[in-house]
């Protein structure tokens, strides 16, 4: 077959094809738009749960930038019937864990433990670093709890939606790393 046997679309298929194609890039700029949208909402409270849970900023931006972009490959099946806030903290929190799972096995063993904060008072700025220091003395599933129960202030009931646990379960993790946080900050520290 020689080139000029090649077949060449007819002007009105060609108007097809090309109207077909500036449609698709509309649909395409519209679900990003829509997308960007979600993160300028959601990224800040993400970015702070993923900080709240790991206590490094870094990999909390990591964190968060996995979770989009989990989201955004899958986008076009969420935006519509999904919870979209819901959906995202359970990718976090997913991520979360399996981060930690990776980083279990490579953890440092210490002779001597480094030196904990002095206690402080309930004005002083120190008072967050003191918290997020407890915080990573806890399990990290009892962290999730405490992080979506109290920081984001979610009910039990999305807590538990969110983590694939029952309620009951969202209860005893919650009450149990409380009192695990009331006996690493100590007696002393502010209880509000």
């Amino acid at each position: 077959m020689t080139d000029s046997h090649v077949a060449t679309p007819a002007p009105a298929a060609a108007g097809i094809l090309v109207g077909w194609g500036a449609a698709r890039r509309r649909a395409k700029a519209f679900r990003d738009a829509e997308f960007t949208a979600f993160v300028e909402s959601a990224g800040t409270r993400l970015r702070r749960s993923a900080y709240l849970m790991c206590r490094d900023w870094h990999l909390a931006q990591d964190l968060t930038q996995h979770t989009l972009a989990k989201m955004y490959a899958v986008w076009d099946r969420i935006r519509k019937d999904t919870n979209l806030e819901a959906y995202s903290r359970r990718v976090l929190m997913n991520a979360v864990f399996d981060q930690q799972r990776r980083r279990s096995g490579s953890e440092v063993v210490l002779a001597e433990l480094p030196d904990r904060p002095e206690r402080v008072p309930s004005g002083d700025p120190e008072l967050h670093l003191t918290l997020v220091d407890a915080l990573t003395e806890l399990a990290v599933e009892d962290r999730a709890v405490l992080v979506l129960r109290h920081a984001e202030d979610l009910s039990v009931e999305t807590v538990a939606a969110i983590l694939r646990i029952s309620v009951s379960a969202v209860k005893m993790r919650n009450a149990r790393a409380l009192s695990r946080l009331r006996t690493l900050l100590g007696e002393d520290f502010p209880d509000h």
